[in-house]
């Protein structure tokens, strides 16, 4: 498929909205879906990963969301974030995926959840300098933090990846994940209340590194949404 202003480069894309990236998608150029990819990956793979609790099992889940999602572009509508229309979607994924390998009751992500009293004091004010050793450290933090992360109840765990994991604003979660932002704010506050009862002073330092994206599995994930692409029969095509 051709259009009659094609991307070259990955410069060029740098520089365009999500809007155009996927109007541009949705008749049919698979280099700005590419682009899509790689701007997302990051934040759609540890959304799906804070339901999956599992890095491959996340990593085919993402693969059919975007196929999904390829195939649904023409349903987007510009006025909503293409974030939160791609987070939703992989949620939906990773969800149907819970349930069919789950023979216990999986708790909705709209469900409230009374998992631990939430404690109201201040987060944690660690200072990365503060100790020389810190930095050998930091890889063994993130390490810590993942698994305290992954021992957060059903309910908590998302929100809490997607708000301070990913530094997503309060109403864009609420948004992505169609609950009120007041239930964002409690499932945060307690999910953070939690960790620092379990970490301590640990947990400001690694947040920032918790489940690493690196650089082989987003090239992996993009190669293989783009080859199931090439040969996808329902791929959208151009209006005439």
């Amino acid at each position: 498929m051709h259009n009659a202003k094609p991307l070259d480069s990955a410069a060029s894309s740098s520089l365009l909205a999500d809007a155009e990236l996927a109007m541009r998608a949705a008749r049919g150029d698979t280099l700005a879906f590419q682009h899509i990819m790689r701007r997302h990956n990051r934040l759609l793979f540890r959304t799906g990963r804070s339901i999956l609790q599992n890095d491959e099992e996340t990593q085919d889940a993402l693969q059919e969301a975007y196929l999904r999602a390829w195939r649904s572009l023409a349903s987007f509508r510009a006025e909503a974030r293409l974030s939160t229309w791609l987070v939703r979607i992989v949620v939906n994924e990773a969800l149907g995926r819970l349930r069919g390998r789950r023979s216990a009751q999986v708790i909705p992500l709209d469900t409230v959840s009374d998992a631990a009293e939430a404690q109201g004091e201040t987060w944690m004010h660690a200072d990365p300098d503060e100790q020389p050793e810190r930095q050998a450290m930091r890889g063994e933090f993130r390490n810590l933090i993942e698994t305290r992360i992954d021992a957060l109840p059903d309910a908590f765990r998302t929100v809490f990846v997607l708000r301070a994991v990913e530094d997503m604003s309060i109403e864009e979660v609420a948004a992505a994940l169609e609950i009120p932002e007041a239930t964002v704010r409690s499932r945060f506050f307690r999910a953070r209340g939690l960790l620092r009862e379990a970490l301590s002073r640990e947990v400001d330092l690694a947040i920032g590194d918790a489940f690493s994206f690196a650089g082989k599995r987003c090239d992996d994930i993009v190669a293989h949404v783009m080859s199931a692409i090439a040969g996808d029969a329902s791929s959208p095509r151009p209006h005439p």
